[in-house]
């Protein structure tokens, strides 16, 4: 299959997943709101919150996995692609390990002197905290299961895993609605147990798909075990940093205003994951080509990728975030039955802080690609840490919670720039091309259409109307902006052509060929 074709079914797998748990998960995140109410809620997501910062942690180590895999794919070299899986397997075993027995540490500390929870719900906490610990380790050792699969391009067992996960998790919030238990340890002891039936499937799958992900010991290879320990501790670097700034913030918070600021947190950051959802999915059907790419020496077509990435994601995700930011009370109102408060500000301000980021996403690929990552990720989590002294002294000093994403938000422009400057450096991007191309291209049309898609905020009252109008709006104003100023000549003929082979794949009929 040609690269740009697998690029388009892959997508679509991966946005047809996307768009299924996108649902699911809405509408579990009501079911189990509602069942444990808005303090355990806050509680669950306070204390699982590194466990689910750890799938930005799996990501992570699965790119840099990846990165072997697919340097080796690109370059047909099959032995040293599966003495790059047998190296991982074991690599990932024993960080693993590690993370474990420091969680399990670290949280002797934070349930005793740092953590504002009830004492009536400790002991319940605790047991959430341990299951998690045992979640993260199993998610970890899939790693190279899933850098595997991605290397591949398999994403439609992606899309297949990624939808039964919704279900389950669908299935255990509709349970907690009628179980007389306590519903906060029975919710976190059924997420840990679908984490190991997942790596199960992985695992199976893999063994009789794929000839390279069979274990030996003579596959294996100490030093590229020690070339992929040190690129993928790089990578646990950076991927630390996000998640450090991640749940260090919520813990703040935690500290200053109790467990129900970690409920309203904890929405925006389920509201952000969903309308990020396309952008993020984009990348990772992206990511193989541009690895593969960097392997097979073409780093013009590399470069170019990335850039077209951070442009891509940045306008998929304004799609979803403008009609959000302007409309979030009322989507709130009809999405939850009690919203936490706070909520809708946190939600706007991660929103803003994501669309900053999505600008400069696909500049990280491209470092990675590369893979000197060293210093470069040593940066970046400097730049993400500063959120937590920043976080405290501005909450010590008086200001509202919403202060800490204000700042957040300064913080990811900063790291939007060195992003720039790394790329500039280990690729040779020109920094005036991407300011052009991307980051100018792509501001004006996605400003221009949140003016207009502001008309019916002032014009209609609040409802269904009027959120289904704005939509309207910034769909029909952002593709026209983005057609008439926000595409290079290449990138508007390359989009033609995805749309045609997907309307090729659809109906045949619908698909008119391009005048020569």
């Amino acid at each position: 299959m040609q690269a740009a074709n697998r690029v388009v079914l892959n997508t679509g797998f991966l946005y047809g997943k996307m768009l299924i748990s996108m649902f699911i998960a809405l509408y579990a995140t009501r079911l189990v709101l509602n069942a444990l109410g808005v303090e355990d809620y806050g509680i669950f997501n306070l204390v699982s919150g590194i466990v689910a910062m750890l799938s930005f942690l799996n990501s992570s180590m699965t790119m840099s996995t990846q990165r072997y895999m697919s340097f080796f794919l690109g370059a047909g070299d099959e032995q040293k692609l599966k003495t790059a899986f047998n190296s991982s397997v074991w690599l990932h075993l024993a960080i693993g390990i590690v993370v474990v027995g420091l969680l399990e540490i670290a949280g002797l500390y934070l349930f005793s002197d740092v953590l504002n929870i009830p004492a009536a719900r400790l002991p319940a906490a605790k047991l959430i905290f341990h299951f998690m610990a045992l979640s993260a380790f199993f998610t970890i050792i899939s790693v190279p299961y899933d850098a595997i699969i991605n290397t591949h391009e398999n994403m439609f067992l992606v899309a297949v895993l990624g939808i039964l996960e919704s279900v389950v998790k669908l299935a255990a919030a509709i349970c907690l609605q009628y179980v007389a238990t306590d519903k906060l340890v029975l919710y976190g002891g059924v997420l840990a147990l679908l984490t190991v039936a997942l790596l199960l499937a992985k695992r199976v799958y893999c063994a009789l798909k794929y000839k390279e992900s069979k274990m030996s010991v003579r596959d294996f290879d100490r030093q590229l075990l020690k070339e992929m320990f040190a690129y993928s501790g790089w990578g646990m670097v950076g991927a630390s940093g996000v998640i450090a700034k991640t749940q260090g913030v919520a813990m703040i918070l935690n500290v200053f205003f109790g467990a129900v600021i970690n409920a309203a947190f904890a929405i925006a950051n389920q509201v952000n994951a969903q309308l990020s959802f396309f952008a993020v999915t984009m990348l990772q059907s992206l990511n193989p080509q541009l690895v593969k790419s960097e392997g097979s020496g073409n780093r013009e077509r590399m470069i170019m990728l990335s850039m077209m990435a951070c442009k891509f994601s940045f306008y998929l995700m304004a799609f979803f975030a403008i009609p959000a930011l302007i409309e979030m009370p009322f989507v709130l109102k009809l999405w939850l039955n009690t919203i936490p408060e706070h909520t809708v500000i946190f939600c706007r301000l991660i929103i803003v802080a994501s669309l900053a980021y999505q600008l400069s996403a696909g500049l990280q690929m491209a470092v990675h690609a590369v893979g000197r990552i060293g210093k470069y990720q040593v940066i970046m989590s400097i730049l993400l840490l500063l959120n937590l002294p920043g976080a405290y002294l501005l909450l010590k000093a008086g200001w509202p919670p919403a202060s800490v994403l204000v700042l957040s938000i300064f913080i990811e422009c900063v790291l939007t720039a060195y992003r720039i400057f790394a790329a500039k450096r280990h690729t040779g991007m020109p920094v005036a091309d991407f300011l052009r191309r991307v980051v100018l291209s792509a501001m004006v049309p996605v400003v221009l259409a949140t003016l207009f898609s502001l008309i019916p905020y002032y014009f209609m009252e609040e409802g269904f109307a009027r959120l289904l109008c704005t939509g309207m709006i910034t769909v029909v104003s952002l593709t026209l902006f983005i057609r008439l100023m926000g595409l290079t000549p290449y990138e508007k003929e390359k989009l033609e052509g995805i749309i045609f082979k997907v309307m090729s794949k659809v109906h045949p009929r619908m698909a008119v060929p391009k005048a020569n």
